[in-house]
């Protein structure tokens, strides 16, 4: 790649990012906010698309497709835990084939294509049942032919491909827009993931309501032809940007073939002795114009047994330093930088399993929590109220309000005496939303107290189904929602940027998946603790903690103090485990040892 033509080297971004002609590019020329404002509007505009369809599908598969109550529910889950697991794959690809920005345009054409024939199906009564009152218990309603059920999955399933898509490579994309070796672009980075999370809440404040109104009120083909339309404007915009794109070069292999290579070397050389000095294990010469082209990361002393990956197995064959001998496989011996990856990726793994209790007390917000709200007045004004479907919005409009707030107060301020351009560090951001997890539970155990007081107190306990609601406000749920919006903003946010910071190279796209996986991990944990919970109190007095449809007769309250005290001792070991993380040796946030700022520092 020729760089002579720039003179000044310092004006070149780090790592391997071109222009839209394939030139190396220019800090002053591409990149920056004004390239990740166009990615932030792709990413709402996504958001407003497809978040509707996550909170209000079951309806549709219900009452237009004929689906059972049951069916319904499991095909939303699974279209969920689809477009979750299938952005790993589009990851990997991004960061090794295609890359990221024509990975969101393939991404963007699969899910307007999805949304089109979803629209299509709901506009035309040939392609779904006939109308029928599905809660007519004397009605017996037509179910779908083979080919409506044809047409129902194949669209469902290319918008979750899609959305997978977007996922995986819209935030990282974005985030290539900066240079945190640079500290003013290090700030920026930090505006740019903030942003990212106020764009997300755009989106799906609109979906929430706009959109979910539309479906209600207008037809499902509006609401879903609305969609599709967004999609569209937002894939649009995104392609428009390319001249203004820092794009980061795909690296042609794939970087978890390449942790992959060091755990079998280690293996196969475990019975060779670690060397006393780490320069005499293999590393390729590194020179000015390779620092460039390659990665390089100095040895450190943690997982030790990994660095046997990089001892030569046969001492009778004499290393070059340019370069590996031909007859030496990747999986025998691999470079320290390598195996320095490794070690990065395997540090991560506690950080990412102590975030999966968080999205377990997510769940509960938006399953039971909902059902709390179907027994509460929801009334805003005499004439105007507020469908419990719609309660995720509280947190959404907090977050709305807080974001700014975080970003250009609360960041600012904290720089000013950490000297660390997110203000505090990621660690330290995700610290501070996995106890107000915790909190959340607690505050959510003590309302539920208050509900359940006021049914007792109206001898209302065995009025459910609720024929009225109970004289007690639906608000009183936004205090939880309220502090888990901020623990929102904390975690899921700093894990997003943590992981792609920490990030080797060419694992970019895909270290940001760690948080979805998370996400799925955590729905899926819900279902396992929901079951074992009832499994283990069902010999209580009123039944399991949460059998049956009254949840006026439910322990609801004590499950959410179990889950308070549960993601309070996970907060426990994340200090632990975050005590001992250290940062890769590169990067704005390192101290003078090599160890992280950590938690607790």
């Amino acid at each position: 790649m020729e760089k002579s033509e720039y003179g000044d080297r310092n004006q070149l971004v780090d790592g391997n990012k071109v222009d839209w002609k394939g030139r190396s590019a220019l800090k002053f020329k591409y990149g920056g906010m004004k390239a990740a404002f166009l990615i932030l509007t792709t990413l709402g505009l996504e958001n407003l698309a497809t978040f509707s369809l996550a909170v209000n599908s079951v309806p549709y598969f219900n009452g237009v497709m004929h689906y059972e109550l049951e069916d319904a529910a499991n095909m939303l889950t699974n279209y969920m835990g689809v477009s979750y697991i299938l952005s790993i794959l589009v990851a990997v690809l991004a960061d090794t084939w295609i890359g990221r920005y024509k990975s969101v345009l393939f991404s963007g054409f699969f899910e307007f294509l999805g949304l089109a024939l979803l629209t299509t199906q709901a506009h035309y009564p040939s392609l779904k049942p006939p109308f029928c009152n599905v809660n007519d218990p004397t009605t017996i309603c037509k179910i779908p032919s083979v080919g409506q059920k044809y047409f129902l999955f194949i669209g469902l399933y290319l918008l979750a491909f899609g959305s997978s898509g977007a996922k995986a490579a819209l935030p990282s994309h974005g985030a290539d827009q900066f240079d945190e070796s640079d500290p003013k672009e290090a700030n920026q980075m930090s505006t740019y993931f903030n942003t990212l999370l106020l764009a997300v809440c755009m989106g799906g404040a609109v979906s929430l309501t706009f959109i979910v109104w539309i479906q209600i009120n207008k037809g499902w083909d509006w609401g879903f032809g609305i969609g599709t339309i967004a999609i569209f404007l937002g894939t649009i915009i995104f392609a428009a940007g390319l001249p203004l794109y820092r794009i980061q070069v795909a690296i042609g292999t794939s970087g978890l073939i390449e942790i992959m290579q060091v755990y079998v070397a280690a293996i196969r050389n475990r019975n060779l002795p670690l060397p006393e000095d780490p320069a005499d294990l293999y590393e390729i010469e590194q020179d000015k114009e390779a620092a460039m082209e390659i990665e390089f990361l100095p040895h450190r002393d943690i997982f030790r047994f990994l660095d046997r990956a990089a001892i030569n197995s046969k001492p009778d064959i004499q290393l070059e330093k340019s370069q590996a001998p031909s007859t030496t496989s990747p999986w025998k011996l691999c470079r320290v930088t390598q195996v320095e990856n490794a070690k990065i990726i395997l540090s991560m793994v506690p950080i990412f399993c102590c975030t999966i209790i968080m999205t377990l007390c997510l769940a509960q917000l938006q399953t039971f929590s909902i059902q709390q709200g179907y027994t509460m007045d929801t009334s805003l004004t005499k004439h105007f109220h507020i469908p419990p479907a719609s309660l995720p919005i509280i947190p959404i409009m907090f977050l709305i309000i807080l974001v700014p707030i975080y970003d250009r107060v609360f960041v600012p301020l904290t720089r000013k005496f950490t000297g660390i351009p997110t203000g505090v560090t990621q660690l330290q951001r995700i610290g501070v939303g996995l106890i107000l997890a915790s909190l959340s539970m607690a505050v959510a155990s003590i309302i539920e107290v208050k509900r359940k007081t006021v049914a007792r107190d109206h001898n209302m306990l065995d009025a459910f189904p609720v024929l009225q609601p109970l004289p007690i406000t639906t608000f009183w749920l936004s205090f939880q929602y309220f502090i888990f919006g901020i623990a929102d903003m904390f975690t899921y946010i700093g894990l997003l940027q943590f992981f792609y910071s920490e990030a080797p190279k060419g694992l970019k796209s895909t270290s940001t998946c760690f948080l979805w996986s998370s996400m799925a991990l955590g729905y899926f944990l819900s279902t396992i603790v929901v079951k074992s919970i009832n499994g283990v109190t069902k010999h209580s007095k009123n039944g399991g903690w949460l059998e049956g449809n009254n949840i006026n007769r439910n322990h609801l309250n004590l499950f959410y103090l179990f889950l308070s005290i549960v993601s309070l001792i996970n907060f426990f070991v994340y200090l632990f485990v975050s005590k001992r993380y250290k940062y890769r040796p590169q990067g704005p946030i390192v101290n003078a040892d090599g160890k992280s700022n950590d938690l607790v520092a």
